[in-house]
């Protein structure tokens, strides 16, 4: 659920820190804090195996994230960031890491609508992905075998769910055939929140900028080799960041563009650690 946020501010959420133990792996960890080991590895800039991760280090625990741009009305899912965003009324009040689409089944950007939810979901699936695995039965059951989860709400975009999963390592990480897929604890928090007609939107931000107490802070993200292809990775390196960067922190300053220290942003853009970070000329 959502922690330290205030109406007006563009940032919630509170940063701490984590010392790994022996039987640790940062998917354990990650789903202790409600984020992705994904978060974990680019927060912290190290080259860690996920797994094992090793005794006694000292981890950044991403939690403060800046909302999304946009209109803040039901669901907001950011494919830039791998997370979902809820709110009531413009007050946020639950945000969860997401998996979504791998390469060739990404997760479609636009506007829908919840038109279904349904508790323990068969699976039925597609043709698409039977001729992809021809060994998936024409129905899986309820259950853990069932790639669904515990939890499934459907979409007006055909053939697209919000679900929880048999397999929590996935999220964080582009691996589904386009679904988006939350912890099973938090699938059934969002369960209970929405309703049919709730409105979803997808977008795909992977630089947000936004204001707490009068400062503006960048929050820039990459994706870490263990979650990204190298295809991906050599498209995000042919692509210049910084005339978006410039762009997204233009419309969230607005006149207070003076103010902007652009070194600060460059050096967030190269870090892409994924956290807020404070960008106004120090006085």
């Amino acid at each position: 659920m959502s922690d330290d946020n205030n109406i007006g501010d563009d940032v919630y959420g509170v940063n701490n820190y984590y010392t790994t133990e022996e039987k640790d792996t940062l998917i354990s960890i990650a789903r202790k804090f409600d984020i992705s080991f994904a978060d974990i590895l680019s927060a912290n800039d190290v080259n860690m195996d996920p797994w094992i991760p090793g005794k006694d280090n000292k981890l950044l625990i991403p939690k403060a994230h800046i909302l999304p741009f946009g209109k803040r009305d039901g669901i907001i899912i950011n494919i830039g960031d791998l997370r979902l965003y809820y709110y009531e009324s413009e007050k946020l009040i639950a945000s969860f890491p997401i998996g979504i689409g791998r390469s060739g089944w990404e997760t479609p950007l636009g506007k829908t609508k919840v038109i279904k939810k349904k508790k323990d979901p068969i699976w039925i699936p597609p043709e698409s992905v039977r001729e992809e695995d021809p060994s998936l039965p024409k129905v899986v059951a309820a259950g853990e075998d069932n790639p669904l989860g515990n939890r499934a709400i459907y979409l007006s975009m055909p053939s697209y769910l919000i679900h929880g999963t048999n397999k929590p390592y996935g999220v964080g990480m582009k691996v589904s055939h386009g679904c988006i897929r939350l912890y099973p604890e938090d699938i059934e928090i969002l369960y209970d929140l929405v309703n049919e007609g709730t409105k979803v939107n997808i977008v795909n931000q992977s630089i947000k900028a936004g204001w707490k107490k009068n400062k503006l802070y960048i929050e820039v993200h990459v994706l870490p080799d263990y979650v990204t292809s190298s295809e991906e990775k050599e498209v995000i390196r042919s692509t210049d960041l910084y005339p978006q960067a410039y762009e997204v922190i233009q419309k969230a300053a607005g006149l207070d563009i003076m103010k902007v220290d652009w070194d600060k942003v460059k050096k967030a853009v190269n870090l892409a650690k994924g956290i807020p970070t404070e960008v106004m000329i120090s006085k």
